[in-house]
C-alpha cells in the first residue's frame, strides 16, 4: 500500500507539536510558515482528520487523535534517523555480512586461511564463503550473490573492477619419480610428447592451450579433469603432467602420493590473481576492508597455501 504522506510532512507535524505554533515552528527548523501549514493541511486532508486544534490566543494544539499521530511520529522518524546512522556505521566500521567467492581451484588452499586472518582482525565482519569456476563467479558478481571474487583476470567484463594482487606464471606439475622431477626448470618442448593432465576449467583451459598454441605445440592430452585434487593426484601416480599456476605450499597429492613443480622457462604470459567485484560508487566499508587485508597479504608476500615464486 502506497505510503499517504511524507518524512518532510512527519517533520513539520512534529516540529508544530513541539513549539506549538507554526511561527515558532518555522523559526527552529528554518522553513516558512506557509510551507509548514500548506504540509499539515495535505497531510489532514490525505489522513482524513483533525490533527491540531487552532486558537489564534494560544497557538495550536494537538487533537487526541493528532497526539497519538504526534508520538507515533516521531518514533518513525527516531527509527528513520537511525537507520541513517546505521548507513554510515557500515559505510565506515567494517562489520556486517560480505559473501566471498573464491576460484575452486585455489580455494582449498587459501579461502579458510584467509577468512580466519580477517575475522581476527575484524570480529564484527559476517563472513561466508563460496566457490566457483571462473564463468560461475562472474555471473555471481552480476546477479549479487557475492560481494568479492578472488579469481584470475580471465574474460572480465566491463561491469566488473579487477584489482591485481599477484601474477602467477604457469609451472608444470610432475610426479617425483619424472626423468626431469629434479631440474629448476624446463621448457614447453622437454613435455611434447608426455601424456598431459588438462585441467578442463571455463576459461582456465583456454589459457592453459593457449601457452601450447602460442609455443606451436600440440599437447599430448590423456586426461581431463575439473577438479585440481583429481588432478593432483593423477599426476603425483605417473599419468602425466599438468600445467598450474599456482604453485602450493604441499608437494602432497590427496592420496598422499608426492608430486613437484618445475618452473616452465619462456616468454609465456602469466595469470593474475585478484579481485573482482562489481563496480559501484558506494562500498560498503567490510568490502573495502576485506580488499585492504588480502592486498596487505599480498604485498608481503604471505598470501596463505601459496610458494613463494
Amino acid at each position: 500500500m502506497p505510503l499517504r504522506f511524507t518524512f518532510r510532512q512527519l517533520e513539520y507535524l512534529v516540529a508544530v507539536g513541539e513549539a506549538g505554533s507554526i511561527a515558532l515552528a518555522s523559526q527552529r527548523i528554518n522553513v516558512s510558515s506557509p510551507s509548514i501549514s500548506s504540509a499539515i493541511s495535505h497531510l489532514e486532508a490525505e489522513l482524513g482528520m483533525q490533527l491540531f486544534v487552532r486558537q489564534h490566543a494560544q497557538g495550536l494544539s494537538l487533537t487526541p487523535g493528532g497526539q497519538r499521530l504526534f508520538n507515533e511520529a516521531k518514533q518513525i522518524l527516531h527509527h528513520a534517523a537511525s537507520l541513517t546512522d546505521l548507513a554510515g556505521d557500515i559505510r565506515t566500521v567494517p562489520r556486517g555480512p560480505i559473501s566471498i567467492g573464491c576460484l575452486n581451484t585455489v580455494a582449498p588452499f587459501i579461502s579458510a586461511a584467509i577468512r580466519r586472518s580477517f575475522e581476527a582482525d575484524y570480529p564484527d565482519a559476517e563472513v561466508t564463503l563460496r566457490e566457483a569456476h571462473q564463468a560461475e563467479l562472474l555471473h555471481m558478481l552480476g546477479r549479487a550473490e557475492i560481494d568479492i571474487a578472488i579469481t584470475y583476470d580471465l574474460e572480465i567484463p566491463s561491469d566488473i573492477e579487477f584489482q591485481h594482487l599477484i601474477a602467477l606464471p604457469p609451472y608444470v606439475m610432475v610426479d617425483i619419480d619424472h626423468p626431469l622431477a629434479h631440474q629448476d626448470s624446463i621448457i614447453l618442448d622437454d613435455m611434447r610428447d608426455d601424456p598431459m593432465i588438462l585441467l578442463d576449467l571455463p576459461l582456465s583451459r583456454e589459457y592453459f592451450l593457449s601457452v601450447f598454441h602460442a609455443a606451436g605445440i600440440r599437447p599430448n592430452i590423456a586426461q581431463r579433469t575439473s577438479d585440481l585434487s583429481v588432478a593432483r593426484s593423477l599426476v603425483a601416480n605417473g599419468f602425466g603432467y599438468c600445467l598450474i599456476n599456482f604453485r602450493t605450499k604441499t608437494r602432497i597429492a590427496p592420496d598422499g602420493e608426492e608430486l613437484t613443480f618445475l618452473k616452465l622457462s619462456g616468454n609465456h604470459r602469466p595469470m593474475v590473481l585478484g579481485l573482482a567485484t562489481k563496480r559501484s560508487e558506494h562500498v560498503p566499508r567490510v568490502i573495502s576492508a576485506f580488499t585492504e587485508h588480502v592486498q596487505k597479504l599480498a604485498e608481503k608476500g604471505t598470501l596463505p597455501g601459496m610458494a613463494p615464486l
